[in-house]
């Protein structure tokens, strides 16, 4: 009788606990659309008037998020609970489920709700004054936002404690467990790797001759490609739109609710496929999260940026480069633009979309050099951080490392130190995700081709549904239910390594330039 009593009441208090969570979850949910949803206006249709009033919105909803968080009845059930899954009172869901509410509310819960407040604002004001900068070329413009910006990441270092390097604190926020240690593990040897290849790749002989695709190409016809293309690819339109960024961009309210954005260049045919590509993978990822999961708070959602970054590099590069692609795709640009494309062939097409050359700028650098651009950031964000170097350096700094890295310089500012939108943002800790995602997308692209060996096939017939029905299997299903570490491991077979990633470029870069 005793015994039974002890169990009632531990399931009473269970439900009560759960329940104080669940509710908690859901009005967080539903802040975190809104966030997102406004946070998508901003970007696409909202006037530049507009900035500082939704830049206090946002301040305002952050500093709600914060009190949701930080409410003591609710660490009083998340303590209970996470007492509960360690004696085995909750099921394998249940425990995942408290175990990533408590990780978020032991970050939050130590940083005082009118620095979050204020560093919300201040991030949302960000990209207005970047983007007024990046068209001036005036870093100078920009230079006091960021030092506001970086002083306060900074504090939130302090706030979040750290073992062993201050950017360790940022990168958990990406990528929980990764930290600088293991980074500098893997990027000098990538960085060797990737050096080595650009070499046969300036020694060969045979380099595609881009002035092949010398032209004009109505935005228009590039639109109505780019939206065949990632619908045939498998993103959902009944569940998510396209639209036009000044940067291409995600943003996931919810499976049934997934936006992505492109941009378009008169005379660049690629760009707006490619960025619509990249962006449908992240997009697809979130359109396919279990709907299943969502009754356990955390559970439905993307695991790491990492992960969601191998998504739509693996449909941007290993599948939107291929040639089965292009044996399927060219007669729509043929159709498009025949005065450009009437005279390609698939191969040609192969060779030029994957031709590979030091460029400034990152968002159009090929799958060889652009890893190098990662690294570039990596090691100023570090320095930032560690405050081994001052806001004031980042523009010559900026210039040396691209000299040093990829052999080119770049002559403005906008085309150099502010070409990127995240630290207006404040997303320092972020850029390593982009590097992880490539070494990720390679090892599953490796265990890919082990269960599709016809992929290149399929893919010239225009059978297109196994790489996205293969990630739902092993990535997209899973949601948050394990770290990024072991769910790519379980999906690809193998440890974290960046071999299939050079292997991968090099069995690329071969064929392109045929040594």
């Amino acid at each position: 009788m005793t015994v039974e009593k002890k169990e009632f009441a531990v399931d009473a208090a269970y439900e009560t606990h759960w329940t104080k969570l669940t509710q908690t979850a859901t009005k967080l949910q539903y802040y975190s659309m809104i966030g997102s949803l406004s946070g998508w206006d901003m970007q696409t249709m909202m006037p530049d008037g507009a900035f500082e009033k939704r830049a206090e919105a946002a301040g305002f909803l952050a500093g709600e998020t914060h009190r949701l968080m930080t409410d003591p009845r609710l660490e009083e059930a998340v303590e209970a609970l996470m007492e509960g899954a360690e004696a085995g009172h909750l099921g394998e869901r249940e425990a995942r489920s408290v175990a990533l509410f408590d990780r978020n509310l032991k970050k939050i819960k130590n940083i005082p709700e009118e620095r979050y407040r204020a560093y919300f604002t201040l991030t949302a004001r960000g990209e207005s004054v970047w983007r007024r900068a990046r068209e001036a070329n005036d870093f100078s413009s920009f230079a006091p936002l960021l030092e506001e910006i970086v002083a306060m990441s900074r504090e939130f270092i302090d706030y979040l404690g750290y073992e062993e390097h201050p950017y360790d604190a940022l990168l958990d926020d990406y990528e929980p467990g990764l930290t600088v240690k293991r980074i500098d593990q893997l990027f000098p040897a990538l960085r060797e790797g990737l050096i080595q290849l650009m070499k046969k790749i300036e020694a060969s002989p045979h380099k595609p001759d881009l002035n092949r695709v010398r032209g004009t190409f109505p935005e228009a016809q590039q639109k109505k490609i780019s939206r065949t293309v990632s619908e045939r690819l498998g993103f959902d339109y009944h569940k998510g739109r396209l639209d036009k960024s000044a940067h291409p961009f995600t943003v996931g309210l919810h499976p049934t609710d997934v936006r992505i954005t492109t941009r378009y260049f008169a005379t660049d045919p690629f760009s707006s496929l490619y960025s619509t590509v990249h962006e449908a993978g992240h997009g697809m990822y979130e359109q396919n999260l279990p709907l299943e999961l969502e009754p356990y708070p955390g559970l439905m959602a993307p695991v790491s940026m990492g992960v969601h970054e191998s998504q739509s590099r693996f449909f941007e590069n290993v599948i939107g480069r291929s040639y089965g692609f292009w044996q399927y795709v060219l007669p729509l640009y043929q159709e498009a633009f025949p005065d450009v494309f009437g005279k390609l062939d698939a191969e040609e097409v192969f060779r030029l979309v994957n031709a590979s050359r030091p460029s400034l700028i990152r968002v159009e650098a090929d799958e060889v050099t652009y890893n190098l651009h990662i690294m570039l950031r990596y090691e100023l964000e570090k320095s930032l951080m560690s405050g081994e170097i001052k806001v004031r350096d980042l523009p010559e700094l900026w210039r040396e490392k691209m000299d040093a890295y990829l052999g080119i310089r770049p002559k403005t500012d906008a085309e150099g130190v502010l070409q990127d939108v995240h630290w207006s943002s404040g997303l320092f800790g972020y850029f390593p995700s982009y590097t992880l995602g490539n070494i990720y997308a390679s090892q599953l692209y490796a265990a890919l081709r082990k269960d599709i060996p016809d992929l290149e096939e399929r893919l010239s017939s225009g059978d297109w549904e196994g790489p996205l029905h293969w990630m739902k299997s092993h990535i997209h299903r899973y949601g948050s239910l394990l770290d990024p570490l072991p769910l790519i491991e379980r999906a690809s077979g193998a440890p974290l390594s960046i071999e299939p990633l050079l292997n991968y470029l090099e069995e690329k870069m071969a064929r392109v330039y045929r040594f």
